[in-house]
């Protein structure tokens, strides 16, 4: 059964998934913010996200609104506080996305629009496949990851842990991207690029 969901977050992002989780048909309860907001959509502001805690684990899930522009720790760590407190992310995807039979799904992803998600492919918890992204079979997507809309990720592609591509890269078949990478806007990747690095440019380089 679907249980009521908390949505983190105000912004952009928040009302992305706002809008999602409506086609779903989910019950919103609220969301928290650090100071109170109006929101478009009409849903209540519940206080920051210590408000979170008047609600059992077990009668709430939890959607993290917060989107990101580069690297950061943010999601990853606002995730792990509140996992580490016994809550459940769900998982936000769109009516109007593609997803394999065979993909594999962690907790937490965030699917947009136009999305697609090809065979055997693999997407770690807390994850945002953004608008129009292409995942071709047999890509291995990290946790904490930001695939910016319209990316395209050809087979047999690797991303590290918490690693941002870029709107409109494109990274070909069988290149892997280390942890903590950020891939610039419009990149095309055509070699491995390492941990806790910047690439960008057609050939991406590393800076």
């Amino acid at each position: 059964m679907n249980k009521p969901i908390i949505i983190i977050g105000n912004g952009g992002h928040a009302s992305v998934l706002t809008e999602i989780l409506l086609l779903q048909q989910r019950n919103i309860l609220g969301f928290t913010a650090p100071s109170e907001e109006t929101n478009a959509y009409g849903v209540k502001y519940l206080g920051t996200d210590k408000a979170i805690e008047a609600y059992s684990p077990e009668d709430v899930e939890l959607v993290l609104g917060l989107g990101t522009i580069r690297v950061s720790t943010i999601r990853q760590s606002i995730f792990r506080v509140m996992k580490n407190q016994g809550y459940t992310f769900s998982n936000c995807i769109h009516p109007k996305s593609i997803i394999s039979l065979t993909a594999i799904l962690a907790e937490g992803i965030q699917i947009m629009a136009g999305a697609i998600i090809q065979p055997h492919a693999q997407i770690g918890k807390n994850t945002i496949i953004n608008t129009g992204a292409i995942i071709e079979h047999d890509c291995l997507i990290g946790a904490h990851v930001h695939i910016a809309p319209g990316t395209t990720l050809s087979g047999k592609v690797i991303i590290g842990d918490e690693s941002h591509i870029g709107t409109g890269s494109s990274i070909i078949q069988g290149v892997e991207i280390g942890k903590n990478t950020l891939i610039g806007a419009g990149s095309v990747v055509i070699t491995n690029i390492g941990t806790n690095k910047k690439a960008f440019g057609v050939p991406a380089k590393e800076v």
